[in-house]
Formats: C-alpha cells, sequence, structure tokens
C-alpha cells in the first residue's frame, strides 16, 4: 500500500519563535504545524490502535550550518526545533543544504523501501529549503503535496513573503507539484 512522508521543513527556534529573527508569518507557521501535526498524529494512533501499520510517517527536517555561514549552529538555541519527534515513530533528518535529499543521499530510497510515494510538505523558508526539498522529492520520483498556509518566508525587498509564497507554489504547481490548502489535507 502506499504510504505518505509529512515533511515539517526547518521549523527551527531561530526562524520561527524568536521575535527578532523570526519571519513575519512565524505565528501562522507554529498554529498551522500544530495543527497539521495532530491530524497527522491522530491518523497514525487511529491505524495503529486498529492493529494497522501506519500509512503515514512524519520527518522533522533540521538544517544546521556553520558559525560563518548562519545562526542554525548544531546544538545552540536558534538551532532548536519548534516541533520535536514525540517518539520513535517520528525521525529528524538533519541537512546542510537546501535540499533535504541533496544532504542525504540514501533517503529518497529509504522512504521507497518503506512504501513511501508521496511526500507532503510544510515549512519555512518557501523559496529556499521547502522549494528545494519539493523539487528535489518530484526529481526522486515521489508525488509532491505543498500545503498553502503552511509555509512561509521572510519579506524581501519590496516582496512581501505572502506574494514569495504564492511564486513558490506556482512554481512548484508547474513542476508537478500538488498545492492544496493546509485545512483541507486529510492525512
Amino acid at each position: 500500500m502506499a504510504r505518505t512522508a509529512l515533511f515539517v521543513i526547518d521549523i527551527q527556534a531561530d526562524l520561527a519563535q524568536n521575535p527578532r529573527t523570526e519571519i513575519p508569518y512565524a505565528a501562522r507557521i507554529r498554529d498551522v504545524g500544530a495543527a497539521v501535526l495532530s491530524k497527522a498524529r491522530i491518523a497514525i494512533d487511529n491505524e495503529l490502535g486498529r492493529g494497522l501499520g501506519a500509512n503515514l510517517s512524519i520527518i522533522i527536517v533540521q538544517h544546521h550550518e556553520t558559525p560563518e555561514n548562519g545562526s542554525l549552529v548544531r546544538g545552540s538555541k536558534p538551532w532548536e526545533l519548534v516541533f520535536k519527534p514525540r517518539n520513535e515513530t517520528e525521525r529528524i533528518v538533519e541537512k546542510t543544504t537546501r535540499d533535504t535529499f541533496e544532504s542525504n543521499q540514501q533517503l529518497a530510497d529509504q522512504l521507497k523501501a518503506e512504501g513511501i510515494e508521496e511526500i507532503v510538505a510544510i515549512g519555512i523558508q518557501s523559496e529556499c529549503c521547502v522549494q528545494s526539498t519539493c523539487e528535489g522529492a518530484l526529481a526522486a520520483g515521489f508525488k509532491v503535496v505543498l500545503l498553502q498556509g503552511a509555509h512561509s518566508t521572510y519579506d524581501m525587498g519590496s516582496r512581501k513573503a505572502e506574494e514569495i509564497e504564492r511564486e513558490v507554489e506556482e512554481k512548484l504547481r508547474k513542476e508537478g507539484a500538488e498545492i492544496i490548502p493546509w485545512d483541507t489535507w486529510q492525512p
């Protein structure tokens, strides 16, 4: 049976919990992220409670960089995850590049071996790690679903974060991803 992996991408303290450095829509991403994770966890618990294998895996992606390249230094407060795995069924995948699959060369094969055919993505930053990871998943042959309203970024010059979100969604749609409102996603 085809399985899905929910990728929670780079929702880390510096980007989503520090008022001095967080993205403009950090509160939305925290709230929506909590709602999406709750929905996913309930679905997993329901399947396991019925003695079934879970059709959904949760993968929490954590970016880390060197002090020369940014604030997300392994072990530092800015690097910490906003959403942590609740048990051994959820895993952290670390990365050092924008594309989670590029940073983890065996990840696509591991997921496929687990029966995963679809990647559902939420996270930060839309035009960086979210877009690159979605493109990496598409290149690896996965179906990709980006949850609208569940990803965001910083304002850039005259371009507002919401405008960048829409641009990324349109780009990914043209590349083959499905874009759906976060609150309509059913795990």
